[in-house]
């Protein structure tokens, strides 16, 4: 196989909001597509040139101009799936993917998970880039970069903020099971059986959601780690994901970014100060996270320079929207013969997502929860042209499939859990998405208000 050449690049001045204009793109598209933002960058990819699926016990890469090739998947899909990817765009261009919660049974053992795709990656026809002051355009030739340059002009000039309808959804949705829930697991980490597990729920929600306005108005309130809009291999998201499944950058220095302690964020000074200060008071909170960042340390010792991993920050608070969390910054260099994928691998699924020990965490979240979780709690990734990988959490995301559309959160749970305040927890968590839910036809009444438009230029460098 041959390496993909590096697609033309132009270059652009761009004033106005990357958020904004990138969703306008991906509402302008049928195409499969991915809006991923970080820092300040927004890039946005369209097309699949290149498509690598992960199964079950095989690994298939296939395109348009591919030799269509199957892989065992072995003990480590996610290398195999790296490799493949290697001979695709080893210096040649970025690509993007997701990763389902139950690829984790790969490697955590905890059940099958059946023949379907637990992670797919694609190298995309097209990208751009957008900071507030430039845009990047990638794609194979001159024809295709004004195609390309054309559309952003139009997104740009199309882009406007949300109408001032939402969605209304129950928060109280399989209320009382999930106090079982809670309850069942409380006991089986009383009885030895594992120390933490995350326990989540959904809540539906209606159709006729419109996910890229949904996005624009769940980010207007959110200061997220992360945040993406998807949809390709069968998902559709609209995702604020409040911290790092890894960051492994291109000299092979790994980030992990831990939250875990929660309490609400309502926008009252007084009352979220007292709360932020009961985060570090309360011994349940405090004892959830410190596990979770010895966990974590545990983890990047395996497949880093043990002297190089440290704590950068620890128990700091960090704002998610309608949450605050304890949160907590680690970091290592891989050793020799460790790369990206044995980072994240490493680190999945995230421990402020599954549990401690991850083996029988994952066996107490299928007994505990009715359905799969799927993307929820996995990862959407991005892989940079210079070979750093970044992956975001999925939680604090609207979730589509099958014609079914939902959101879903979950707590934390230890010895010292109570079922009720566990709960209580995703409700403030569901909240951070289910204020921001754009109905697909705008409703008019003497409420509403009229989109305002977002002032964006675009002009030839």
């Amino acid at each position: 196989m041959t390496h993909r050449e590096p697609f033309p690049e132009r270059e652009l001045t761009f004033t106005g909001d990357p958020v904004a204009v990138a969703a306008a793109l991906s509402a302008s598209t049928d195409a499969p597509h991915l809006l991923y933002e970080q820092g300040g960058l927004v890039a946005w990819s369209e097309g699949e040139s290149v498509v690598i699926e992960v199964g079950e016990t095989s690994v298939r890469m296939r395109g348009a101009n591919v030799e269509t090739t199957e892989l065992p998947a072995g003990d480590h899909p996610l290398a195999t799936a790296g490799e493949l990817l290697r001979t695709r765009t080893d210096g040649a261009g970025s690509a993007h993917g997701w990763i389902s919660f139950e690829l984790a049974h790969a490697y955590h053992g905890g059940g099958a998970t059946g023949d379907r795709a637990l992670a797919r990656f694609v190298v995309p026809e097209r990208e751009i880039e957008l900071t507030p002051t430039a845009a990047v355009l990638r794609a194979d030739g001159p024809d295709a970069l004004d195609a390309l340059e054309g559309r952003l002009h139009a997104a740009a000039a199309s882009a406007d903020e949300p109408a001032a309808a939402r969605v209304a959804v129950d928060l109280e949705e399989g209320a009382d099971r999930y106090r079982t829930a809670v309850a069942d697991v409380v006991r089986a980490i009383r009885a030895g059986e594992l120390d933490k597990a995350i326990v989540s729920r959904t809540v539906s929600v209606p159709d006729g959601i419109d996910l890229p306005a949904t996005y624009v108005a769940g980010r207007r309130s959110h200061l997220p780690a992360r945040s993406f809009l998807l949809r390709h291999g069968g998902w559709e998201a609209a995702g604020f994901s409040p911290e790092i499944v890894a960051r492994i950058d291109a000299d092979g220095l790994v980030t992990a970014q831990p939250l875990a302690g929660t309490r609400a964020l309502t926008g009252d000074f007084a009352a979220d100060a007292a709360r932020r200060a009961e985060l570090h008071r309360d011994t349940k909170e405090v004892y959830e996270h410190a596990v979770s960042v010895r966990l974590v340390q545990e983890e990047l010792n395996t497949v880093c320079l043990p002297e190089s991993v440290r704590t950068e920050e620890f128990m700091a608070v960090e704002e998610r929207g309608s949450v605050q969390h304890l949160a907590s910054r680690l970091r290592g260099r891989l050793t020799p013969g460790h790369d990206r994928w044995d980072a994240l691998a490493a680190l999945f699924p995230a421990v402020t997502a599954s549990g401690i020990p991850k083996g029988p965490a994952l066996a107490a979240i299928s007994r505990a929860e009715e359905q799969e979780r799927g993307l929820y709690s996995g990862a959407v990734v991005r892989l940079e042209a210079d070979g750093t990988l970044d992956a975001a959490l999925v939680l604090r995301t609207v979730l589509r499939r099958g014609g079914r559309t939902w959101l879903r959160a979950g707590a934390g749970v230890v010895a010292g859990s109570s079922p009720e305040r566990e709960l209580e927890e995703t409700r403030e968590k569901l909240r951070a998405v289910s204020g921001h839910l754009v109905p697909s036809t705008p409703v008019t009444s003497a409420g509403d208000s009229i989109p305002a438009p977002v002032a964006t230029a675009v002009t030839a460098v």
